[in-house]
């Protein structure tokens, strides 16, 4: 078993002796230190592990910080066979190496200043993040740009795939959800006109509502929750197996293998999907109308062709390429963002759909604004 024994005299002496292991270390640890501190103080010292049998790793740490906890100012002289001195010296580096690489910390804190401090690096991590943003979006027109003038770059089985598994696969989910929400609108608008005793008037509520944004805004919103991070996964998946570091190896640009392919692939399919839940929209609130308002389909139908203008389906069309752009830019981002580990998997497709879900509605902010402006 292990022991010690400190020993007075000019100069003092610290005495190990035995199996210092971790199997026998857990009852020396607090009397090692006790004994040390009562008798060493700050005092110069001689450390003597010749007469130790075994000693590991935990072992040498133990010793090692009982020498750096009672001795900060003291010279220790150590006697030791050179086995144990360099698995002593070895643990202090590592200890060394430990706390330089440690990130500071700094205490939680409350009040104004902690609050405003929080508040000022949030405001910086969101700066940079849009920087970044940025630069990738860049980097995508980019090669978008260098497939289209090259054709013969693109993925084409790539790009097939990822308009079936993005676009096609989500029909059923888009037209189910999208008929609902058409139902919900004209439910609404007809408790509210009902009281006026305008209830025709759910056909142009119906008809602005769905064309003009809800039909392409709920699409982009269904997509950023089932592709985005299916996309963000599948790239951090590539990310943590090394398979980019051997594209990168080949002599394959990631950007025009695994980004052009999502983001034409979502530029073609969302529009496609937005006309699909703008006519289940519709046929939603057709439904309403014909069941529980007596507006016939024929009715509904024309009443929505006089007074619901055109330009309100193309207003909606065209923000549905600008969302499948920005989806994918997001989602392929956040994947070749990903670490080596599950949890960063996990943390940057979260933050993927969050982003994107963001990214929608101050797109569609912007373009509210932009047609307001021009008057339509």
């Amino acid at each position: 078993a292990p022991a010690f024994e400190w020993r007075a005299g000019q100069p003092a002496q610290l005495w190990l002796k035995g199996s210092w292991t971790i199997t026998h270390l857990a009852r020396l640890e607090k009397s090692l230190l006790k004994i040390c501190n009562d008798k060493a103080g700050n005092q110069d010292f001689e450390l003597d592990m010749r007469d130790i049998d075994q000693l590991d790793t935990a072992g040498a740490y133990l010793i090692d910080r009982t020498l750096r906890e009672i001795a900060q100012d003291a010279e220790i002289e150590i006697a030791a066979r050179p086995i144990h001195f360099a698995l002593l010296q070895q643990a202090r580096r590592l200890v060394l190496e430990d706390s330089e690489n440690r990130p500071e910390q700094k205490p939680a804190g409350y009040g104004l200043m902690r609050l405003l401090e929080r508040t000022g690096q949030g405001l910086e991590q969101f700066w940079q993040e849009v920087l970044l943003t940025l630069s990738f979006f860049g980097a995508v027109m980019v090669s978008i740009f260098m497939v289209i003038w090259i054709p013969t770059r693109m993925r084409w089985t790539a790009l097939i795939a990822v308009m079936e598994e993005a676009g096609l696969d989500a029909v059923p989910i888009v037209a189910f959800l999208s008929f609902f929400v058409g139902m919900v609108v004209a439910f609404i608008g007809a408790t509210t006109l009902s009281e006026f005793g305008a209830t025709i008037f759910v056909v142009e509520l119906t008809g602005y509502g769905i064309l003009r944004e809800l039909g392409g805004v709920l699409v982009a919103i269904i997509i950023a929750g089932r592709t985005n991070s299916a996309f963000t996964a599948q790239i951090g998946a590539m990310k943590m197996r090394q398979e980019i570091d051997a594209m990168n190896t080949l002599g394959l640009d990631p950007m025009y293998v695994l980004v052009a392919p999502r983001a034409i692939a979502m530029m073609i399919m969302l529009p496609v999907l937005t006309f699909i839940g703008m006519l289940t929209g519709i046929a939603g609130g057709m439904a309403v109308g014909w069941l529980a308002l007596d507006i016939p389909p024929v009715v509904f139908l024309n009443r929505m062709q006089d007074y619901v203008p055109l330009s309100q389906f193309w207003i909606g069309m065209s923000k549905a390429p600008v969302f499948g752009l920005t989806i994918a830019l997001i989602a392929c981002r956040q994947g070749l963002e990903v670490a080596g580990s599950v949890r960063s998997l996990g943390h940057h497709t979260t933050k993927s759909v969050v982003q994107a879900l963001f990214a929608i509605i101050v797109i569609d902010a912007l373009f509210a604004i932009f047609y307001m402006e021009l008057g339509l």
